[in-house]
């Protein structure tokens, strides 16, 4: 099975790029978009001067549990810049969602609670809604990290998507909201009384 094949049985198809906006990234924005691929892992990853943005991360089943996506996190980690990723919100009728998050709540990512991200996939036309998480070796607060979320999206995601699914993603401003008091109401809940 190719690198495609397994992201493509493990992600859901609202969640997927196709095999041809992958193959236009990796070889039109080789600079900043890149594929580590071994065995039991395919992690596809956006590096600029500032963040790294992970587009999928994949362990096969056979090698969970065994310290792989970790090492794999912690070689972005060593870069010593903001890592962001986009999740699924927890679905309790599907575990994987819930092993996922706290996979990397275990590797130190946090929830953006103040970022909104929903978009409607071209694949299925519904609206999907996901969750930004990131770590922040220098405490970036969420403002940076959307702003950087918002690069990813007209850089990554929508690159050259009309002529690749015949239509264009909304625009970033449609799929990202940034929220200040949704960040205040989440400290003023966990502040001791």
């Amino acid at each position: 099975m190719n690198w495609y094949e397994k992201l493509n049985q493990y992600f859901p198809i609202e969640e997927m790029k196709s095999k041809e906006h992958l193959d236009l990234l990796l070889k039109e924005k080789a600079e900043i978009y890149y594929k580590d691929e071994g065995q039991n892992h395919v992690m596809m990853y956006v590096e600029t001067d500032d963040f790294i943005f992970v587009d999928y991360l994949f362990v096969s089943k056979e090698a969970r549990g065994q310290g792989l996506g970790k090492k794999l996190l912690n070689q972005l980690k060593s870069k010593k810049k903001p890592i962001i990723l986009e999740v699924e919100p927890v679905d309790y009728s599907d575990t994987d969602t819930e092993k996922r998050q706290n996979f990397y709540n275990r590797e130190g990512f946090t929830h953006a609670k103040s970022i909104g991200y929903k978009r409607r996939s071209l694949a299925t036309n519904e609206v999907n809604e996901l969750e930004i998480l990131y770590w922040a070796p220098d405490n970036e607060s969420e403002k940076v990290i959307y702003d950087q979320m918002k690069q990813t999206y007209e850089m990554i995601h929508t690159y050259k998507d009309e002529l690749i699914y015949g239509t264009a993603y909304e625009s970033v401003d449609e799929v990202l909201t940034f929220e200040e008091k949704k960040k205040k109401q989440a400290s003023d809940q966990v502040t001791p009384s």
